[in-house]
């Protein structure tokens, strides 16, 4: 079903000679299907246990307590009203792949990565049977689902990450068994802190810390990523951080949404940059989704100012050892006011660690050996070709990926078009496509950035690991062309 009269978006794909590739749509799961497919995985108590969960997304606790008992557990506002209901097509459409399939080219979209809904909050699941259940019964629910329109849209596996194990069981079993091909996993993992365990069971569920995967983790997820290569699978990161850090507000939904994609983003990000991700799995590409790539180029920037600043060679600046004991004491003679005199030297005891530091262990001086940078150029070299950023297409701040004057190293980061359909971020799905050639019309962005922001970036955030990604579907031939022109400009540049 499309609707009658020729949408912007449709005319604005059909003068570019290249596709579009939306690298993150969204289907609204059908809870009766779902139930079915969880009590299939589950058994016949699955749907009830998930209903009963205190996590559960079926069931927001904020709506079951008075404004006294939000502000007694600081219960924050959740999400309300994000999907589409006014315009009643498109909340069929997000659910329905058929009718998704059918509208895709008044959506000007040619190919379309699906992410789930609901299946964003199931990854995250406390309980360690019942998220396994979950995201195995959502996987066989959008694997069967999409399998008959492969050749425009694929779903992604939803791979729960509390341990190496866990993720690798689920990862094996979407591509092997499923035949699925992406996947998104947790940007963190919410785990107790071990002293507040051992308090009470109620601590425990306000003291808990983030494992953000990459670093100073519970578990070594390299055996997690080598599989990853193995599988073909380029890992992609679409956490909510709402509800954690300065996002816990008990009455603005706005308030805790606004940033939130990007605080997360930027978290799992320098985890697997300084815990030398990227520079023990060089094939891997890493695709962070809805955040926006204002953050990614602050990062950059900000790695490139602190290794500048305090890298192991020039942290010794700052170290209290090269101190000039007797300099320092004829300076508070001669300038000290008379609340200062006859005051220096005073007590080490009383120096604070902050103002004065303290001796360190060598091997804690350096934070950037984990990820083996040597020369600021390093940085460059394990961020900008792995990291990709999900900027949805009115996000103006995209601009900024592209702008070599200013980004680091005169990089261009990697952005991917984030279409966001079946959320309310994209208000009428007719829109998809135009509202990302808006940064074109605004002068905002050139249009060889707006293919790098459609075409050439997703097709490359897919096939550094899986050549073979955009097989059998109908933009197979466009990337083919793409990766062929790529080859020959990397072999140029090396030369």
């Amino acid at each position: 079903m499309q609707t009658s009269d020729k949408s912007r978006s449709a005319a604005i794909r059909e003068k570019l000679n290249h596709p579009i590739i939306d690298s993150d749509g969204h289907t609204a799961e059908f809870e009766p299907v779902l139930f079915d497919y969880l009590r299939d995985v589950g058994g016949t108590r699955a749907v009830e246990r998930l209903l009963a969960m205190p996590d559960s997304p079926f069931a927001f606790r904020w709506y079951k307590l008075s404004p006294e008992e939000r502000r007694h557990q600081r219960q924050i506002r959740p999400h309300f009203w994000v999907h589409p209901a006014a315009n009643t097509l498109d909340r069929a459409t997000s659910s329905l792949p058929k009718l998704l399939y059918q509208r895709l080219d008044e959506m000007g979209l040619d190919f379309t990565i699906i992410y789930p809904s609901l299946g964003l909050f199931l990854a995250h699941l406390g309980d360690d049977e019942l998220r396994g259940v979950a995201c195995r019964a959502i996987n066989k629910l959008h694997a069967d689902s999409f399998r008959e329109y492969a050749d425009r849209m694929t779903p992604v596996a939803v791979v729960p990450m509390h341990s190496p194990a866990e993720a690798i069981a689920e990862l094996e079993y979407a591509v092997k068994t499923l035949g699925l091909k992406a996947a998104l996993m947790p940007g963190y993992v919410r785990r107790p802190i071990a002293a507040a365990v051992r308090t009470s069971a109620e601590a425990a569920r306000y003291g808990f810390w983030l494992d953000l995967i990459g670093l100073d983790s519970e578990y070594d997820y390299d055996p997690l990523w080598a599989k990853c290569l193995e599988l073909k699978i380029a890992p992609t990161f679409h956490s909510s951080s709402v509800g954690l850090f300065t996002r816990t507000s008990i009455s603005n939904f706005t308030f805790n949404h606004i940033g939130h994609f990007a605080a997360a983003g930027e978290a799992i990000c320098k985890a697997l940059f300084f815990g030398g991700v990227t520079r023990r799995f060089p094939g891997l590409t890493f695709s962070f989704l809805e955040g926006g790539a204002a953050w990614g180029c602050t990062l950059l920037a900000d790695l490139v100012g602190h290794w500048e600043k305090h890298n192991a060679e020039m942290a010794q600046l700052y170290n209290p050892a090269t101190l000039d004991q007797g300099l320092i004491e004829r300076l508070f003679r001669e300038y000290s006011p008379p609340a200062y005199r006859g005051r220096m030297p005073f007590p080490t005891e009383f120096r604070s660690n902050l103002l004065w530091g303290r001796e360190e262990k060598p091997e804690d001086i350096d934070e950037w050996a984990r990820c083996g940078v040597k020369r600021k150029e390093d940085i460059k070299d394990l961020f900008v070709p792995n990291f990709f950023f999900g900027c949805e297409g009115d996000d103006s701040m995209t601009a900024l990926a592209f702008d070599t004057r200013k980004n680091a190293f005169g990089a261009r980061l990697n952005v991917l078009y984030s279409s966001d359909l079946g959320h309310y971020d994209l208000p009428d799905m007719r829109d998809a496509a135009s509202e990302a050639w808006e940064l074109v019309e605004r002068g905002l962005i050139s249009e060889r950035d707006f293919r790098d922001f459609v075409f050439t970036n997703p097709v490359l955030a897919k096939t550094k690991v899986n050549p073979d990604f955009f097989a059998g579907t109908v933009v197979e031939d466009a990337a083919a062309v793409l990766l062929a022109e790529h080859k020959t400009q990397v072999s140029a540049a090396a030369s």
